[in-house]
């Protein structure tokens, strides 16, 4: 079952095409991860899961609906996104910014409630930033501010959540403390996530479902133990390797042939 597909899509920007047919089925209840190498399509096709990119033909569709002909208030309550950037109003607190993804459950009848306050409140302690509901976002730490915009989503108390390059420009410990994260929502709240990640590894430990993209197209889908090898990594990323078992959690791990086995590869020497 999937609440969340692209059919038939065909995405561009102008007169840049940059996926033609398209089709993604996003499984309920997991967490679902797509890699590719840079400019192959998967932060294009989060654009137009998420509605912020419209398919020049196909469709997204959200329950079975093409998704561009919904209400943006129930798209809203639904659908949750974390963009790859991120920039919070001047002299925002974190309280105040993650109050804002109860905007989609207010209305004319509906103000601000003691169950707002609640979801604000448990959204900040499961991402661990209520000890800075009063600081400033611009104050934080790259790794805080990242856990604030992920409180905000959670905040909108959406079934399905979509985030672009969550990991990027933070430290390795950042990294892994996001996604561990992520994998906890996803545990204990049965929420739908999709993250675009690069680093393979972290994707083929986290991930419940991969879908693997180059040059616009899904090369490969399914659980990581299933289809990550060492050709699928050539023929996505073009780099050879070996594709070992975690030592820690026996998933995929991708270890790159030394520099002076893929110089030789390459006629380079």
């Amino acid at each position: 079952m999937s609440r969340l597909a692209a059919a038939d899509a065909t995405l561009a920007y102008d007169s840049r095409v940059v996926a033609e047919h398209l089709s993604v089925a996003v499984p309920d209840s997991s967490f679902t991860v797509v890699v590719g190498p840079n400019a192959c399509g998967k932060s294009t096709l989060l654009r137009a899961l998420a509605r912020m990119l419209k398919p020049r033909t196909g469709a997204v569709l959200l329950d079975g609906e093409s998704i561009g002909t919904l209400p943006a208030r129930k798209v809203a309550r639904t659908l949750g996104l974390l963009p790859q950037s991120s920039v919070a109003p001047d002299g925002i607190t974190v309280g105040d910014l993650v109050a804002r993804g109860r905007y989609p459950h207010q209305g004319l009848l509906r103000q601000w409630s003691r169950e707002d306050e609640r979801v604000v409140q448990e959204s900040m302690a499961a991402t661990g930033v209520g000890e800075l509901a009063d600081r400033y976002v611009d104050e934080l730490s790259g790794g805080q501010r990242q856990r604030v915009w992920i409180a905000m989503a959670l905040a909108q108390q959406t079934p399905l959540l979509l985030l672009d390059e969550p990991t990027t420009y933070l430290d390795i410990q950042h990294q892994i403390d996001v996604l561990d994260l992520c994998a906890e929502l996803h545990e204990t709240q049965g929420r739908t996530l999709v993250a675009v990640l690069h680093d393979l590894n972290h994707a083929a430990r986290y991930a419940t479902h991969l879908i693997a993209m180059r040059d616009g197209q899904v090369v490969a889908e399914g659980a990581p133990g299933d289809i990550v090898d060492a050709e699928l990594v050539e023929r996505v990323f073009g780099l050879k390797c070996q594709v070992i078992a975690d030592p820690e959690t026996g998933t995929p791990l991708v270890v790159p042939a030394a520099r002076k086995a893929r110089a030789g590869a390459a006629g380079w020497v």
